[in-house]
């Protein structure tokens, strides 16, 4: 890239207004084209233009990167690959794993049980999610009602989509991505609440991921941490028994 004292510094910043406007609105194309800025001589005009240029886009135009995420979660993903996850998830209240078995769902599952045992699909810019049981091979969905269900692989019912969200004691809640406001929830028996009877703050609809057993990752060098005491500092070395 060039310095302030390059003659190709005018021509860069020519260009960059020129896509300035271009993504900001298309209508101004044949003004960047036909001449009608300043003339690449004329270098502080330049920079003059390329920051009141900013000032629109930043402030009229109202950019917000937050909002254009959020719209990109609702959209499905048809050309990156599908990421999969094998976990379990343990209920807060239940004290148990959440099963899916087959059209029945439930909290009442041991670890390693295989009910247990879900996969996690996820195919969108954000963190919408498809959870499938991994041995009956039936979704975990919600119904209009607010009921958890379990339906065939074959039905893509955006009833199967539910958005994950890390709270703020680290716990993940799963909101139903066509019915907003209805979570994921068990009773300390493990049996599901219906959806318009949850909220995020109750601990009936707080998860916790866990690796089945066997698919722990595998640590192959030793993790070393340090602890400060009276005497001093002591490194430890912590790693497979």
């Amino acid at each position: 890239m060039g310095t302030p004292s390059d003659p190709d510094t005018p021509a860069l910043i020519l260009g960059c207004v020129q896509m300035l406007l271009v993504m900001c609105n298309p209508l101004q194309v044949s003004a960047a084209t036909t001449g009608n800025l300043a003339p690449p001589d004329s270098e502080p005009s330049l920079r003059a233009a390329v920051r009141v240029r900013l000032c629109q886009v930043l402030g009229v135009d109202g950019v917000n990167f937050s909002v254009h995420v959020e719209n990109q979660t609702q959209v499905r993903d048809t050309m990156s690959r599908r990421h999969h996850r094998v976990y379990q998830l343990y209920s807060r209240t239940s004290g148990k794993h959440v099963q899916v078995m087959g059209r029945r769902i439930g909290a009442r599952g041991e670890d390693g049980d295989k009910y247990a045992q879900l996969v996690v699909e996820a195919d969108t810019f954000g963190s919408q999610v498809r959870i499938r049981g991994k041995e009956t091979n039936f979704y975990l969905c919600m119904n209009r009602r607010g009921k958890l269900v379990g339906k065939r692989a074959s039905n893509r019912s955006a009833d199967c989509v539910f958005v994950e969200k890390v709270l703020e004691n680290h716990y993940t809640a799963l909101m139903s991505a066509r019915y907003a406001g209805w979570y994921v929830g068990f009773t300390k028996r493990g049996r599901p609440r219906r959806g318009p009877h949850t909220l995020p703050n109750q601990q009936d609809v707080h998860f916790m991921k866990r690796f089945p057993p066997g698919e722990q990752p595998h640590l192959t060098t030793p993790f070393r941490f340090t602890t400060i005491g009276k005497r001093g500092k002591r490194v430890r070395t912590s790693g497979p028994r």
